[in-house]
């Protein structure tokens, strides 16, 4: 004789659903001993076939999200991940005992119908059962209206339950994994090839980001996980790979907000015997054809604000930007104390061991960044925030850099890639120095890399794109949160 199933101070509700999987194991139907199903058919293939499937036989597979109906006559809504069908069982059907069985199934369970599709008296498209199976029993009730619930940190800490009462969630992470398919299509037609590079590195660089650290027992080492792929991606370019890109996970040690997750996707990619100019038309392609292949259209609205990728993306530099939008030309302020007094004429809060170049970086987020709402390239940033970035020519102040704004965000981070291992050395020095000032989020010197470029790169472009920002403006959602199917969040322990 089976054991009844005991848990400790469960409501009522979930006692009686555990009351009725001992009734199940009691009569030899224990859902949990079940391997497979034989569900041949999903439910929108019938929906969006029907002429074909009517009076076919057909076997769907589900969760069980709605009951209703009196006696011997009963409607549920089956769905699977394609959508809901509505299940119709009778009692002459099924017979006493299994239409018994039926009746006893909760919100939650997961189930298997055998029967022939038709359409109700009042048109809707169902499935008439003729044989049914439990799958898998629900001992824990569903939200009756989860939109209802405020507390979003539930939706965040347990998805899987958002996923199964929120339709439209489930279409963001859809539409978030088409994204993703459409980059890799697009990037494998134009000749680049996807690589993987190490999480776990010695020397976490290529952008300016608190790492995190973690110990490798094996060798009794201190390692890091990776806050960027840029390195190590160089390093195929000089092997002569040519045209790389890495889609993957990247770790900052910083704060979370609407727009920032400790862990998050990056994708960058490298192409040899281009610059950053040539990046700039790469992007540009890049988003029409992601937009274009996953929503249909090159416009596109986030919090009802239009931006349309088909028109060609605005070019303007980091000079003109804070030019504009603050008044302060930056060419006419000629030392590290100039800039300084104007930023406190203006209220920008900066730190001593701030250069004119930073500030005009403070300057442009305090001014410009926010305007940036088309599609718009900023270029030729200092080089003080740019250690990786080639010079250019006619002023080397400034480098060949751009970064792309959308909905005033910074979208992408381009650069006409420094293949110079001697100012690369001498930019590694400078963040060193920058390091032992205090800056976290300073680079420090990576001899193999060194190494690699006294080898010998070529003229390289490269880019380093959000996948999760792209996401969230693909598919107007709010916070980053909202398109991580598992966003950070602190334990409930603490």
């Amino acid at each position: 004789m089976s054991q009844k199933p005991q848990q400790a101070n469960t409501s009522d509700v979930i006692q009686v659903r555990y009351d009725k999987l001992a009734a199940l194991r009691e009569a030899g139907r224990d859902p949990f001993v079940i391997t497979t199903s034989d569900r041949d058919t999903l439910t929108e293939t019938i929906k969006n076939n029907f002429e074909e499937y009517e009076n076919k036989d057909v076997c769907v597979a589900g969760r069980l999200l709605s009951k209703r109906g009196k006696g011997k006559v009963s409607f549920m809504d089956l769905y699977d991940r394609t959508g809901k069908i509505q299940i119709f069982a009778k009692f002459d059907d099924l017979g006493e005992e299994e239409y018994g069985f039926l009746k006893k199934w909760d919100i939650g369970d997961i189930v298997e119908v055998k029967g022939f599709v038709f359409k109700t008296q009042m048109g809707e498209i169902s499935v008439h059962a003729k044989q049914v199976r439990l799958l898998s029993k629900s001992l824990k009730p569903l939200p009756e209206k989860y939109h209802g619930l405020t507390n979003t940190d539930l939706r965040y800490r347990q998805r899987y339950v958002d996923l199964i009462m929120n339709p439209e969630v489930k279409d963001t992470f859809i539409k978030r994994s088409k994204i993703i398919s459409s980059i890799r299509r697009y990037l494998d037609s134009q000749g680049f090839m996807e690589v993987e590079t190490p999480m776990l590195v010695a020397n976490a660089g290529g952008a300016s980001a608190r790492p995190f650290t973690t110990h490798f027992n094996a060798l009794d080492e201190d390692l890091k996980l990776r806050i960027s792929l840029e390195l190590y991606l160089k390093r195929l370019i000089v092997g002569g790979l040519e045209k790389v890109y890495e889609i993957g996970r990247v770790f900052r040690n910083e704060g979370v907000d609407t727009r920032h997750n400790p862990e998050f996707t990056l994708m960058e990619l490298y192409q040899a015997y281009t610059d950053y100019n040539g990046m700039m038309d790469l992007t540009e392609n890049l988003y029409r054809h992601v937009a274009q292949e996953v929503l249909g259209t090159t416009k596109i609205t986030y919090n009802g604000v239009e931006m349309d990728l088909g028109k060609p993306f605005a070019r303007i530099t980091m000079l003109d930007a804070v030019k504009k939008y603050s008044g302060v030309d930056f060419n006419e302020i000629h030392s590290d104390e100039e800039a300084k007094a104007i930023a406190k004429e203006k209220g920008i809060e900066y730190e001593e061991r701030h250069k004119k170049g930073d500030i005009l970086n403070l300057f442009f987020e305090e001014y410009a960044e926010e305007h940036m709402i088309q599609p718009t390239f900023v270029m030729d940033h200092p080089i003080e925030i740019s250690p990786l970035t080639k010079k250019k020519p006619d002023n080397p102040e400034y480098v060949e850099r751009f970064e792309f704004f959308m909905n005033g965000w910074e979208m992408a981070n381009a650069y006409s890639e420094l293949n110079d291992p001697i100012d690369q050395r001498a930019r590694f020095k400078a963040q060193e120095e920058l390091l032992a000032q205090g800056d976290e989020e300073a680079n420090t010197t990576d001899e193999d890399f060194l190494n690699a470029l006294e080898i010998g790169m070529p003229p390289t472009g490269g880019i380093g794109f959000g996948i999760d920002r792209m996401a969230m403006l693909l598919t107007d959602s709010a916070a980053i949160r909202d398109v991580l199917l598992f966003p950070t969040m602190k334990s409930l322990d603490k």
